[in-house]
């Protein structure tokens, strides 16, 4: 291979590095200005935007209202991360990492962070989506913990690579193509066994996965479909569009969406009506 490259002795940070988002990635943590976050006055505020990780909590926010649970009731405020709003002194308080999605609870005054973290705060706060049986809970654990250390390969290693990097190169492609396609296959060997993850039950480990691996088989992510070859995963696949199907995965991957069409975009989310299409005309597409 060409263009080998020798690292330095010592690392150092080249602020221009990084393509699209060079802009927002830095070596040191904590606030670059002072801002508040808005608050709402719902039980739930969630700091977020419309990616995969943000998609998992507004689903199932959206699948607890639906289910009756009045305490989830939720102001889904917009974090801009193109504009660097995670690294608001408002944001850092809430989430130190700075990254969304990020939740206050005001009933209990806890702050959540990690998308799989709120996941389980929210079922086990509800005495939903999470299995009571501790083998059948376990097994859905399993599978909740396994995206939380698949989906960076995915998102981090195959889509930077191969549809944000600034330059494209064979090895980093290779690899994490290589990495996507066997995660696809372990799901897939997995839903030919079980209609859900982790048994027939649909739990936060779906509500976890679909945003990452349900997008992608749909041709949803990354413009990759023909690349991976995502029509030969077909248990993969059912479970995609079932999962598509259910009303409240359809309202909650709207929520602090600013791309794509005008109808699947609400950029914040303060009542269920924000929902109604009569009211997309306020909404205006974030060009950046």
């Amino acid at each position: 291979m060409s263009n080998t490259y020798t690292p330095p002795k010592i690392w150092t940070w080249d602020a221009e590095n990084g393509g699209e988002w060079a802009s927002i990635n830095r070596p040191i943590a904590g606030a670059t200005h002072d801002a508040e976050l808005p608050r709402g006055v719902h039980p739930m505020q969630l700091y977020s935007l419309g990616t995969p990780n943000g998609q998992k909590v507004t689903i199932l926010l959206e699948e607890l209202l639906e289910q009756g649970e009045a305490g989830a009731e939720y102001d889904a405020h917009l974090i801009k991360i193109g504009d660097g709003d995670q690294f608001s002194s408002g944001f850092v308080a809430v989430n130190p990492n700075s990254k969304i999605p990020a939740l206050l609870d005001t009933d209990t005054g806890s702050r959540v962070f990690e998308s799989g973290a709120i996941l389980l705060y929210l079922a086990q706060k509800f005495g939903r989506f999470l299995p009571e049986d501790p083998a059948h809970r376990t097994e859905v654990m399993n599978w909740l913990f396994w995206l939380q250390g698949s989906a960076p390969y995915l998102g981090g290693g195959f889509g930077h690579f191969y549809a944000y990097a600034p330059e494209k190169f064979e090895y980093p492609i290779d690899r994490f193509t290589m990495e996507a396609k066997r995660q696809m296959d372990v799901l897939d060997r997995e839903l030919a066994e079980n209609r859900y993850l982790g048994g027939d039950e649909y739990s936060i480990a779906d509500m976890a996965t679909w945003p990452w691996y349900g997008n992608l088989v749909m041709g949803d992510a990354y413009d990759a479909g023909e690349f991976l070859q995502v029509e030969s995963y077909n248990n993969l696949r059912r479970w995609a569009y079932d999962i598509l199907d259910r009303p409240a995965v359809q309202r909650g991957r709207k929520v602090n969406r600013t791309w794509g069409p005008l109808e699947n975009q609400l950029h914040e989310r303060h009542d269920a009506s924000d929902f109604d299409l009569r009211t997309q005309d306020k909404i205006v597409p974030d060009e950046t």
